[in-house]
Order: C-alpha cells, then sequence, then structure tokens
C-alpha cells in the first residue's frame, strides 16, 4: 500500500499491544512511531509533531490521564485516540473532560481501531480545507473558525480544546437551530453516531461551562427536552 504522509504515535506500555497496533496502521500507509511511556514519548515529539496520537490511559510513571491534560493544553490541535479497559469508565469520562477528541475500549477489533483514526485524522485534515476569513461573533465572543480560536471581549482568548471548539463552530454555523445528539456526533466526528456515546453531552458540559465562566449568566447554550442543544445568541459574520 502506498505510503501517506501522515504520521501516528502509539503510547502505551504493553510492547504486543504497540507491535499489534503499529503494524496494523503500517499496513494502511501511516508512518508509525512507538512509546513504552511518556518520557519517551516526549522525546519523539520534540523531533517530530505526529499528526495523531493514541495513548494508553494505563501506564507507568506518567499516567495517560496526566499525558492527556498536558497534550491537551500544549497542543490543542493534535487528534488524540485514548485505549482504556472496560471498567475505566470514570476514567474515560475525565479523560474527555481533559481534552481527548475519542476513546477505544480493550479489547477491539482492527477495523474499530482504524475507522477511529481514519474519522480523527479527517477531521483535523478538513480543518486546514475551509475558506479563509471566516468570523463570527455572539454575545461576548468573536470565533474565528480558520485561526481556531475565541476570543472573550475585554478578556483575550478563551481556551478550548479542539473537541470543544469543533462543537462549538457547529452551533456558531447552525445558530438558533436545535442540534440532535446524533447530528452533533456526525459532525464532530466523522462516523456514525453510537446511542451510548456520552462524548456529545460531554463536550457540550465543557462548553457550556467555559462560555457561562467568561460570561456569567448568559445561559448561551440550552438543552432542548427529547431535541438536541440550541445555541441561544443570535450570530453575525465579522468581516
Amino acid at each position: 500500500m502506498e505510503r501517506t504522509s501522515q504520521t501516528i504515535l502509539v503510547v502505551d506500555d504493553d510492547a504486543e499491544i504497540r507491535q499489534l497496533v503499529g503494524d496494523l496502521l503500517r499496513r494502511e500507509g501511516y508512518a508509525v512511531e512507538t512509546a513504552e511511556d511518556a518520557a519517551a514519548m516526549d522525546l519523539l515529539m520534540a523531533r517530530h509533531l505526529p499528526d495523531l496520537v493514541i495513548l494508553d490511559l494505563m501506564m507507568p510513571g506518567e499516567d495517560g490521564l496526566s499525558v492527556c491534560r498536558r497534550l491537551s493544553a500544549s497542543q490543542p490541535a493534535l487528534p488524540l485516540l485514548m485505549l482504556t479497559a472496560k471498567s475505566d469508565e470514570t476514567d474515560r469520562v475525565v479523560g474527555l473532560e481533559l481534552g481527548a477528541d475519542d476513546y477505544l475500549v480493550k479489547p477491539f477489533g482492527p477495523r474499530e481501531l482504524l475507522a477511529r483514526v481514519r474519522a480523527l485524522l479527517r477531521r483535523a485534515s478538513l480543518r486546514t480545507q475551509r475558506p479563509p476569513s471566516r468570523r463570527y461573533a455572539f454575545d461576548r465572543f468573536v470565533v474565528d473558525l480558520d485561526a481556531r480560536q475565541v476570543e472573550v471581549e475585554g478578556a483575550g482568548l478563551l481556551g478550548l480544546t479542539s473537541g470543544e471548539f469543533d462543537l462549538l463552530s457547529c452551533f456558531v454555523l447552525r445558530p438558533r437551530r436545535v442540534l440532535s445528539r446524533d447530528q452533533i456526533l456526525d459532525w464532530t466526528h466523522g462516523r456514525s453516531a453510537d446511542p451510548f456515546d456520552r462524548t456529545v453531552d460531554l463536550l457540550v458540559s465543557r462548553l457550556r461551562r467555559k462560555l457561562e465562566t467568561a460570561s456569567p449568566d448568559s445561559h448561551l447554550i440550552s438543552t432542548v427536552r427529547n431535541g438536541g442543544y440550541l445555541l441561544t445568541a443570535p450570530v453575525r459574520p465579522v468581516t
């Protein structure tokens, strides 16, 4: 298979998983680097920033949750796929809250792993293909979809993870329209919605909290019973 220009970094203390996942991705044409812990990951990323990180949550030394928090702060646009055990639901929730874009429960099948990887890389690629000069304002916020940043009137930039910004983009481009969980999941994750996937609810909760912290009592994102979520503020383009 023809090699792509995309590099995936697999971080897992289990050598067998590193080997299996690495071989699978290489057969699909990806360049793959592997690291057994956070320290090895840092050395690799200092030389070359990957296009996606696959990160195991349970590792010796600095654990996956700490790494997730650090990466989402330093590289918020870098897609991050967590690997978790079935019993780690709490850690999965915390990981998503810390900024991971998606998760995969062990044991997982190769087709599911490839689907998640392709979806995350496709989302990252689409961000670079959008037309320039798309800025929108609502309430106290100015959203620059191309620079992927949000300015708060009189308070500088609002810190959002990659997933939170993608969610806000959905609302800004469809203001005052009720968006279902399935629609949001499809638009932000590029895959069919899983009725048990809590990603959307977690993202909405995190985004709502950050917006209301910057603009108290604004109530910008409304929950519509049996419908979904709604950005209540009018949105206008900024030239």
